[in-house]
């Protein structure tokens, strides 16, 4: 796991973790902004971009070297810990692990109801869809659907090269099949979890089970939004909650 580091090392630390098929430049705005006053630390999840030759094995074994991570870098805990998609699961993990891992952290549209009919076709999707991603063309689309600005496209379609076979695997599968697990509930954070309103059912179910589950949360439904919108194309707004919860009394 590469880890990349902004903003002064003495300020308090915030951890930021990218969506799949990303990696940490998809959060440079949010970087930009926050790197000001805090050490912004974003993790390339394994199997991504410039990490991708190690590969992926769980969503569970990510989780484990975030913490061991923050252990050795961060004296056992962080200012916030915040995520999107399966970063948004690895975050989830983390916290029910650790409970006092972090002070906040916001949860973006983290599915934690496993999509039980991807256990059978996962292998022949990817099947299908991996040799696909050496063609610009289906970069391009698969960029469109992730918000992907036009100016990050090569990067986006360099970084989709890098990607294993078997992280890919790794990754659809973990993602899929990924469940809650109710120690989550011992969280001493302050948690603030994002949804779209333009999400699929799963993904509202999962947010609204999580808030249900995280007794100090609160849950945020953004009007007219996709999949991780709010953090990709709207990063203003995105760092005006986190800071806004942070300084919060």
């Amino acid at each position: 796991m590469i880890i990349k580091n902004f903003g002064k090392t003495n300020n308090e630390k915030i951890i930021i973790l990218h969506g799949g098929g990303l990696s940490w430049w998809s959060l440079e705005p949010i970087i930009e902004i926050l790197s000001k006053d805090y050490h912004v630390i974003t993790p390339i999840i394994d199997g991504h971009g410039e990490d991708g030759e190690t590969t992926f094995i769980s969503i569970s074994d990510t989780s484990d070297k975030i913490i061991s991570y923050i252990d050795e870098n961060c004296n056992g805990s962080v200012k916030a810990l915040c995520g999107l998609s399966i970063g948004a699961q690895i975050v989830v993990d983390t916290l029910s692990k650790r409970g006092d891992i972090c002070q906040f952290s916001i949860i973006e549209s983290a599915l934690i109801k496993p999509i039980e009919i991807l256990k059978s076709l996962y292998l022949p999707m990817i099947n299908i869809s991996y040799p696909l991603i050496k063609y610009k063309w289906y970069s391009k689309l698969q960029a469109k659907v992730l918000f992907v600005p036009d100016e990050k496209l090569d990067r986006y379609y360099e970084d989709s090269c890098k990607i294993s076979k078997e992280s890919l695997i790794n990754i659809t599968s973990s993602n899929g099949t990924f469940k809650l697990d109710k120690n989550i509930s011992n969280t001493k954070a302050k948690v603030l979890i994002f949804v779209g309103e333009k999400e699929i059912k799963l993904m509202k179910q999962s947010a609204i089970e999580l808030h249900e589950n995280i007794e100090n949360s609160d849950l945020v439904i953004i009007p007219k939004s996709g999949h991780g919108e709010i953090s990709l194309l709207r990063p203003k707004e995105y760092c005006d909650y986190l800071l806004d919860l942070i300084n919060k009394k």
